[in-house]
């Protein structure tokens, strides 16, 4: 049987006296963390030296960029500018040297040319005493003779009544003739040759004046 003195030693134990106290106190108020968060926030707003230094080296940076940007804006425009200085200067080079090796081609052309002149006085001379007669060798000479000169170019210039041009023709002899006005060709001595703008013999004429 059960013995009623166990009922007894199975009582509630009584409370302990601050026992609430310690649990609150171990589990804290609530929110008690929220003040140090925010301070941690306020804490990452605020900008350090190093912050502080970071943007200056970033902005000498971007004006180091910028400057040397500019530099190379500069330097690029002043290459172009001695490119078209240089292509110019290569045009007007090659422009002379052509006028020149014209100039040259020219001359060689007279010389070769003056050789022939003495050529072509004897056969207008021939032509005139009727020596160069159609079919014959020597007319045939004379007409090859004839086209080598006009192959080179040579061409004669002076004939009678052509006016008197001192540039051009070689007066001399002056006839005062009456019912002339100007200064004109009367007779032609010895036919001029020109190659080009080049005169390889001026023309040398008789010239009718204007009689006093």
């Amino acid at each position: 049987m059960t013995d009623p003195r166990d009922f007894e030693n199975d009582a509630v134990p009584e409370p302990v006296e601050g026992a609430e106290g310690s649990d609150a106190q171990a589990s804290g108020p609530a929110g008690g963390p929220e003040p140090a968060a925010e301070s941690a926030a306020d804490d990452s707003d605020e900008l350090t030296v190093d912050d502080i230094l970071n943007i200056a080296q970033s902005d000498d940076a971007l004006a180091g960029d910028a400057a040397e940007d500019a530099a190379l804006a500069d330097a690029e425009q002043a290459l172009l500018v001695d490119l078209k200085r240089l292509q110019a200067e290569y045009a007007n080079y090659r422009r002379r040297t052509e006028e020149q090796r014209g100039v040259e081609i020219q001359r060689a052309k007279g010389e070769a040319a003056k050789g022939l002149l003495p050529v072509l006085d004897d056969l207008d001379r021939a032509a005139a005493h009727g020596d160069l007669v159609d079919g014959s060798p020597f007319t045939a000479i004379a007409e090859k003779v004839r086209a080598v000169a006009e192959r080179l170019g040579v061409v004669s210039y002076g004939e009678k009544g052509e006016e008197f041009d001192p540039q051009q023709h070689e007066a001399i002899f002056q006839q005062p003739t009456p019912g002339v006005e100007k200064a004109t060709i009367l007779e032609v001595v010895e036919v001029g040759y020109r190659l080009g703008d080049v005169e390889l013999r001026p023309a040398k004429v008789v010239v009718a004046v204007p009689a006093e």
